[in-house]
């Protein structure tokens, strides 16, 4: 019998070594089974609670060829931990004569192994849903204390040890530049061309763009605003910019959106006022167009 291992890992407490682990567990319980590996299908930091993984989805199309007749997994929730997901997949694999199986669940093919099968999904999908929600309050109880929840650092601060934002004193001169320069009469453009001309680069190292511009003129952490989901604490973070050049920004902002696009220039066309009609002649004796037999 040919068959395939799939492996997965999500979360940051697991690494390379978890798929290894779990490569080493599937090979064991393959050879005792007599099940000839052809293929290794690995999704490195992706959770199961969503289907868009490469290997998963690679792994599926693959099931087609009629090359491989079980799927061995480390453990059930590492094909799904979804309940509909790994329905709708699983009988995709059934139609393809391809079932998965577990390298660490002793599931029976009878009656019984249906029950213990949903059970284990079951209990997975709840982790899953437990999980997050542990997740969500402990993010919340970092907003109270206006602590770094993850995601981009704002130009111009730093995460110290103990998470809250600081001011990274030469990238947050940038940002007043930034503001100072609109609030003077600077387009976003020729801002973006000034900060570019001086070898300035954003928080990944690429040129300043109009986009990167725009968000950071709209920002309001650099007044001090801390915010996350419908927790939002005044004065939460340092401020790099007063509130006064900040709204004065925004009001030109507004402003600027609301102007109606400049109109077009009237020497769009080359040939506008440059030429003018003529009289169509239709008489025999001044018309030189002529038919012959």
């Amino acid at each position: 019998m040919n068959g395939v291992i799939y492996a997965r890992y999500s979360s940051d407490n697991q690494r390379e070594e978890s798929i290894d682990g779990q490569l080493r567990e599937c090979l064991v319980f393959a050879e005792k089974n007599d099940i000839q590996i052809i293929e290794t299908y690995v999704d490195r930091a992706l959770s199961a609670k969503t289907d868009n993984r490469p290997d998963f989805q690679r792994m599926i199309r693959d099931s087609t060829k009629e090359q491989f007749e079980v799927i061995i997994v480390w453990k059930l929730d590492r094909f799904a931990r979804n309940r509909y997901d790994s329905a709708h997949y699983k009988a995709i694999l059934k139609r393809n004569n391809v079932r998965v199986v577990s390298a660490t669940e002793a599931i029976s093919q009878g009656p019984e192994g249906i029950i213990l099968e949903s059970l284990l999904e079951g209990m997975a999908e709840y982790y899953s849903a437990e999980l997050a929600e542990k997740v969500l309050r402990g993010m919340k109880e970092n907003a109270y204390k206006c602590k770094f929840n993850g995601g981009t650092i704002p130009y111009g601060y730093y995460v110290d040890d103990e998470k809250h934002l600081q001011i990274e004193s030469k990238t947050a001169m940038i940002v007043r530049e930034v503001f100072e320069l609109y609030d003077n009469g600077m387009t976003m453009k020729e801002i973006t061309d000034t900060l570019n001309r001086k070898g300035l680069r954003n928080r990944k190292g690429n040129p300043f763009t109009i986009s990167v511009v725009s968000k950071m003129l709209t920002n309001r952490r650099y007044i001090g605003e801390y915010k996350f989901k419908e927790i939002v604490v005044e004065d939460g973070i340092p401020a790099i910019i007063s509130k006064n050049l900040f709204e004065s920004v925004n009001k030109k902002l507004e402003a600027n959106r609301k102007k109606p696009a400049r109109k077009k220039s009237p020497d769009e066309y080359l040939l506008t006022t440059k030429v003018r009609a003529g009289r169509l002649f239709t008489d025999e004796r001044t018309c030189n167009l002529s038919t012959r037999d």
